[in-house]
C-alpha cells in the first residue's frame, strides 16, 4: 500500500466547545481505527507545515482571507453563524489543513502510484470564496485544485465529493472552470439546502433521498464514470465525508464501510487508467465516531487497491 497520511499538527486543538459536533475527537477515533486495523503500520506518515496566507488566495478572495487572520481571537470564540467559528487554535488548524492539501499534490505528483489522504481539520467543503460555513473556514479541496493546475504536468483535475451534505464552496470557487470537473453527491434536501438541478457547468451533481441505501447510491452516481473517463483528470481530488453512514447523527442516508470502500476502489480504477494512480483525498464530514473510523479505513483500504467487499455494516 502507497497510501501516505498527512497530518498537521494543530489540527486536533481547533475546539468550538463540547457540544459542537465537529471536534477533535473525530481524529483521535480515526487513530483509533487505523490502529486497530494495522493500517497504522501499513501507511506512510507525514506531517505538513502550515499555509501561508498568500496561498490560501488561491481559492478565496484575499479580503476574506485578511478577515479571517484578523478575526483570530485571542480568548472568547468568533462565531461567524450559529455552528461555524474560530477559537484561539483555529487559525493554526486551518492552515495545517490547507497546507495539508497542497503538500500531498506535490508529493503523489512526485511519483506514480501515489495515494494520500489529508487526516485533517477543521473541514473545508462548504467554505465560498468569501464566507464561512458548515464548520468550514478554507476549502482544502477546491485549494488543492487551484494549487495543482499552477503545475506545468497538470492541465486537467478532477474532484469526486461524496460527504453526504453538497459542498456548495466548492462548486462556488470553481465554478465554469473547464479545467476543474466536480462529480458531487449528497443527500437531497438537506443542508446546505441546494438545488441538484442548477449546478454549474463543470459540475455532475447526484441528489440522493433520505434513506438511500448502497445498491441505490451506487446506481445513482453509475454516470460519473463515463463523464471521468471522457474527461481523462491528471490527479484525482476527493471531498471524502463519511457523515452519510447509517449511523451518523447528522443525515439520512443508510450507507456502510462497503460503500466508501467500493466507492473508493472505483476512484484509485479511473486515477491508474488516467493519472498513474495519483489521489489526494481530504477529510470532511463524518460524526458518528465509531462509524468515521471505520469508514475511513474502508476508504484508504479501497485507495489502496483493495476492491473486496468488507461485510461492514
Amino acid at each position: 500500500m502507497t497510501v501516505r497520511i498527512y497530518r498537521g499538527r494543530d489540527c486536533t486543538l481547533h475546539d468550538m466547545g463540547n457540544d459542537h459536533p465537529e471536534s477533535p475527537e473525530r481524529l483521535y477515533a480515526i487513530n483509533d481505527q487505523l490502529i486497530v486495523s494495522g493500517l497504522e503500520m501499513s501507511c506512510e506518515h507525514a506531517d505538513a507545515q502550515p499555509a501561508s496566507q498568500q496561498l490560501l488566495h488561491l481559492a478565496h478572495d484575499p479580503d476574506y482571507v485578511d478577515r479571517l487572520f484578523a478575526s483570530a481571537p485571542d480568548n472568547e470564540p468568533v462565531w461567524f453563524d450559529e455552528e461555524t467559528g474560530m477559537m484561539n487554535k483555529t487559525l493554526s488548524a486551518m492552515r495545517y489543513a490547507a497546507g495539508a492539501a497542497c503538500e500531498a499534490v506535490d508529493w503523489v505528483m512526485q511519483g506514480h502510484d501515489r495515494q494520500a489522504f489529508c487526516m485533517v481539520r477543521p473541514p473545508g467543503h462548504h467554505a465560498e470564496k468569501n464566507k464561512a460555513m458548515g464548520f468550514c473556514l478554507i476549502n482544502n479541496v477546491a485549494l488543492a485544485a487551484k494549487y495543482a493546475l499552477q503545475r506545468d504536468d497538470i492541465e486537467r483535475v478532477a474532484i469526486v465529493d461524496f460527504d453526504v451534505h453538497h459542498g456548495n464552496g466548492t462548486e462556488h470557487i470553481v465554478k465554469d472552470d473547464a479545467r476543474i470537473l466536480l462529480c458531487s453527491s449528497f443527500e437531497h434536501p438537506l443542508y446546505p439546502f441546494s438545488d441538484p438541478d442548477t449546478t454549474s457547468s463543470n459540475t455532475v451533481a447526484v441528489g440522493l433521498p433520505p434513506g438511500a441505501e448502497g445498491e441505490q447510491y451506487r446506481q445513482a452516481i453509475a454516470g460519473w464514470f463515463d463523464t471521468l473517463d471522457g474527461f481523462a483528470p491528471q490527479l484525482i481530488i476527493i471531498s471524502a465525508g463519511f457523515d452519510g453512514h447509517a449511523e451518523d447523527p447528522m443525515a439520512h442516508l443508510r450507507l456502510g464501510e462497503d460503500d466508501y470502500k467500493w466507492i473508493s476502489y472505483q476512484i484509485r480504477q479511473l486515477a491508474d487508467r488516467h493519472c498513474e494512480g495519483r489521489i489526494v483525498s481530504s477529510l470532511e464530514g463524518g460524526y458518528d465516531l465509531s462509524a468515521l473510523g471505520r469508514s475511513v479505513v474502508a476508504h484508504l483500504k479501497g485507495l489502496g487497491g483493495d476492491g473486496t467487499e468488507t461485510g461492514g455494516a
